[in-house]
Order: C-alpha cells, then sequence, then structure tokens
C-alpha cells in the first residue's frame, strides 16, 4: 500500500488513475474549475505526507480510503494552507459509525451516563475520527448537504483559537463581532425551524437538524452544505453563503 507514497520525501505525486477515479466519485470536486481542482490535488499529496491514517474495527485504510479522506478534508482550506490542520497528525477511520460512551457531571454533582451514535469526532489538539461508509457515500450525500469529513475538518477550524464557538481565528475584533453577529442570528433563525418542524409538524429544514444542538455544530453543518451543495445552500442561507465566501476563498485584490 502506498508504494507511490512511500518512494519520495515531502508531498507525493498522486497517480493519475487513483486521483481521476476519486474526483469521479465526488461530483463536489469534479465540479470544480481546474485550477482548483490543480490545488487540490497537490495539498492532498501534502496532506497524505503529513498525517497518519489508522484503521479501526477491523478496517484496513487502503490509497481509495486514505485519498478520499484527503482530497474532502483539505477541500475548506483549499485557499488557507495545510497550517489550519497543524495541531494533530492522526486520522482514525471506523467501518460504520460508533457508539460512543459519554458521562458528565451537572451543577448539582449528580453523574450522568450515556451512549452517543458518533459518525465522525474532532477533538481538540487530538486526532479526528470519521466513519467510511458516510465518507464513502459523500457523493450521494451532497444532495441533502451532507459530509462528514468538512464537518469534522471544520470543527478543527473552529478550534484553531481554542474555543468551539462557531468563529474561526479572525484578523480583528470587528471581524469577529461581524461573524459572530451574523452567525448567531442565522443559528437562531434556524433552531426555530427546527422547533417547529419537530413540535408542530412544520416543514423540516432542508440543513442537517443536529445543527442547531449547538452554535459550533451549525457551523459545521452548514460548512458541509456550503462546501458540497453551494447552489442550495445559497439559497436557503445568502447571508452565510456571503461570509462564508469572505472567510473561505481567495481575497481579490
Amino acid at each position: 500500500m502506498w508504494d507511490w507514497l512511500r518512494r519520495r520525501r515531502g508531498a507525493p505525486e498522486i497517480p493519475d488513475a487513483l486521483w481521476q477515479a476519486t474526483v469521479a466519485r465526488y461530483p463536489f470536486l469534479a465540479s470544480r474549475c481546474a485550477q482548483d481542482l490543480a490545488r487540490l490535488r497537490a495539498l492532498a499529496a501534502e496532506f497524505l505526507a503529513r498525517k497518519e491514517f489508522h484503521g479501526a474495527g477491523g478496517l484496513t485504510i487502503t490509497d481509495e480510503i486514505a485519498l478520499a479522506i484527503a482530497a474532502q478534508a483539505v477541500l475548506p482550506v483549499l485557499h488557507l494552507g495545510l497550517g489550519w490542520y497543524g495541531d494533530f497528525v492522526g486520522i482514525v477511520v471506523h467501518p460504520d459509525e460508533v457508539l460512543a460512551r459519554r458521562t458528565q457531571m451537572d451543577p448539582s454533582g449528580v453523574v450522568h451516563d450515556w451512549h452517543e451514535v458518533l459518525a465522525g469526532e474532532a477533538m481538540d489538539g487530538g486526532p479526528v475520527m470519521l466513519n467510511w461508509h458516510d465518507v464513502a457515500q459523500a457523493g450521494a450525500s451532497a444532495a441533502i448537504g451532507f459530509n462528514v469529513v468538512i464537518h469534522e475538518f471544520v470543527h478543527k477550524i473552529d478550534l484553531r483559537d481554542g474555543a468551539a464557538d462557531g468563529c474561526p481565528p479572525l484578523p480583528s475584533r470587528k471581524a469577529r463581532a461581524r461573524w459572530l453577529e451574523t452567525m448567531q442570528r442565522e443559528y437562531q433563525r434556524f433552531r426555530e425551524q427546527v422547533v417547529v418542524a419537530e413540535r408542530f409538524g412544520g416543514e423540516a429544514p432542508w440543513l442537517d437538524a443536529y445543527g442547531a444542538t449547538a452554535i459550533d455544530e451549525f457551523f459545521a453543518v452548514a460548512c458541509e452544505a456550503y462546501f458540497v451543495n453551494r447552489e442550495r445552500f445559497e439559497r436557503e442561507f445568502p447571508e452565510l453563503a456571503l461570509l462564508f465566501d469572505g472567510f473561505y476563498l481567495p481575497k481579490r485584490r
């Protein structure tokens, strides 16, 4: 496995057949312009050279798995650079969703235990966990704006300043205030849509309802849709589309 990766120091040259097969599998990659695809390929190669993949639950990491994850993971930092992912090395991949045990003490000192089904998880300063089933299906799930790789790697971007608050590190207090004002307004609007749908039988929102659980989750869920189904996302969230453009896209001079 990965002979083509081991043969070179630094960023390797991804075999053309492997790259073309990966791009064809995910239409939200294939639809990118030639310039973006070239940059995506180079950045994915650099990502593979820097990160370490570990299979869990009996999963063997193949070239197909590693490149599929790398190509999707670098999409948010296509114009930002891999430095945004500099706080970790490991990527753990399970065959499917994982049942994780959670423990939390409430303010009164009572300890609560429960189990949570995880599609993925990003730990502050630690590894990223993904599941291959959802990664492999990302081409089809783009229709509903779902992408587990982008979701978890956007959490990494959010956490760069040490706070999971739905706001990446920005150059000024003014920029941060503007960002949070827009995010809070759109988050509250989305939460209301979810409540109306779940409690009163209203129309379910297009975006994953999981985004209503916290503003950092709303940020990650919104970014999934922004990257894999920009046209629909812009119709649903025009202000967020503009906000994200200002952060993720290259600045016009």
